[in-house]
């Protein structure tokens, strides 16, 4: 296990390297920063250490930036530095989850001791996990891309297989089936989950300030530029960069990442010093890359560069058989993140949920999962039932009768024979009910 860190944010500058220096010198390894944006590029579920966070910044504050721990990993420790007015705040940052909270002023020693509880807690939290994988228990790649159908299996022993190596990949895959929740995982599972992970969206830049935003720049460089600044690439260094959606970027941008990519370096507006760099690329893409080399729109070169390795995520559509499951696990991630009682899910919500087409797949199902657990039944417009189970008796019966003619069909292929009789109905009555709910055995 990897040695434990402390990542320290506060916005005042020499309160925070006064405090690295001093937990430095207690015998902890720390990283401290200005703002809380750029401490979560270290954090993943393979984490190994505490976050120590003021809790009043500007721009993202330190409940905010907790709440973004706890989405990525809840059982990562969060020590939050309050004023002597915010001793409120502290509690409810407690009952939010922190693991504590230490009231300025404080001595070095006194949170260099919290931060070593707290890391002590954390080893026994990685350590279990690791017992449990080793015990034969679904281990974390499985519960980041579930499912059972043959696909995901292919796509988890991939990943695994590559994850350890220092290839570039690139993941295919339509909106919202978890591209970066893959890379995520690549990242994870290699020698450089201590450092960085870098998630760059190309199709948000800004085309004026692309350049310096992921090359960075001298003082001078340009007008405005009052002092030198590392772009994301250097930022990076020894983790791994993102490049989300790879082919929104623009084509004489592209050229730029080429040479990057096949130098591993780079080089700061308004420098001539190459700075190397030490990185894993994973790029994106929801469309076919072959097809806009073909179109001209990018480029043949920095295609074939970054298709070292290419990881192919289904549809739902493609993997129908997981989406009940699926939703069932999202439901349960969802009771837990708004704070509810566990929900049983009625048999006619899974089927009008497995039935159903999911164009923004794996996000749009999670999305419904939220709802669902609000009460707000599954979907924007309320056509499923909601977890309070409202709607007519008729309307629920009909809906389930459905779901299960529904599913046995599909289970017997469309064969007839098979589904009236595991049903225990006559030929005649299935032929009505399947009229009757619009069923067809070819669809099956």
């Amino acid at each position: 296990m990897n040695a434990p860190l402390v990542l320290l944010v506060d916005d005042e500058d020499e309160l925070r390297r006064s405090t690295a220096q001093s937990l430095d010198l207690s015998g902890l390894k720390v990283r401290d920063f200005a703002s809380a944006e750029r401490a979560l590029d270290f954090v993943s579920p393979g984490f190994h250490g505490v976050v120590v966070s003021d809790i009043r910044m500007p721009g993202m504050d330190g409940m905010t930036l907790m709440g973004r721990v706890r989405e990525i990993d809840p059982d990562i420790p969060v020590i939050l530095v309050t004023g002597h007015g915010d001793v409120q705040l502290a509690v409810k940052a407690m009952r939010e989850g922190a693991y504590d909270f230490m009231e300025k002023p404080f001595t070095a020693q006194q949170l260099a001791d919290m931060a070593g509880r707290a890391i002590d807690r954390r080893r026994l939290v990685l350590e279990n996990r690791l017992l449990r994988a080793a015990a034969g228990k679904r281990d974390d790649i499985e519960a980041r891309l579930p499912g059972r159908t043959q696909a995901m299996v292919d796509l988890r022993y991939q990943l695994r297989a590559v994850a350890g190596t220092d290839a570039d990949v690139l993941i295919i895959g339509d909106t919202g089936t978890g591209k970066e929740v893959a890379a995520r995982a690549l990242h994870d599972l290699s020698s450089r989950a201590t450092n960085p992970f870098v998630a760059i969206n190309c199709a948000a830049l800004p085309e004026t300030l692309i350049e310096s935003e992921l090359f960075g720049h001298e003082a001078g460089a340009f007008p405005g530029a009052m002092r030198a600044r590392y772009g994301k690439f250097e930022h990076s260094r020894g983790g791994t960069v993102l490049l989300d959606e790879i082919g929104s970027m623009p084509i004489d941008l592209q050229a730029k990442l080429l040479r990057v990519i096949q130098e591993r370096s780079v080089t700061r507006l308004g420098s001539n010093e190459a700075v190397p760099l030490d990185v894993r690329f994973v790029a994106t893409s929801k469309v076919d890359l072959e097809a806009e080399v073909a179109a001209g729109r990018f480029r043949p070169d920095l295609f074939y560069r970054l298709n070292v390795v290419t990881l192919r995520l289904p549809s739902l559509s493609a993997r129908r058989d997981d989406i009940p499951l699926l939703f069932l696990q999202l439901v349960n991630e969802a009771s837990a993140r708004h704070r509810r009682e566990a929900i049983d899910v009625p048999p006619q919500v899974i089927a009008a949920i497995a039935r159903r087409e999911w164009p923004g797949n794996v996000r749009e199902l999670r999305n419904a999962a939220d709802r669902f657990v609000l009460g707000l039944g599954a979907t924007p417009t309320g056509d499923l039932p909601a977890a309070n189970g409202e709607g007519k008796l008729a309307d629920h019966v009909a809906e389930f009768e459905r779901g299960v003619i529904a599913g046995a069909l599909r289970a017997h292929r469309g064969s007839l024979k098979p589904v009236y009789e595991s049903l225990g109905i006559s030929r005649k009555t299935l032929y009505e009910k399947m009229q009757k709910y619009g069923l067809d055995k070819s669809d099956a």
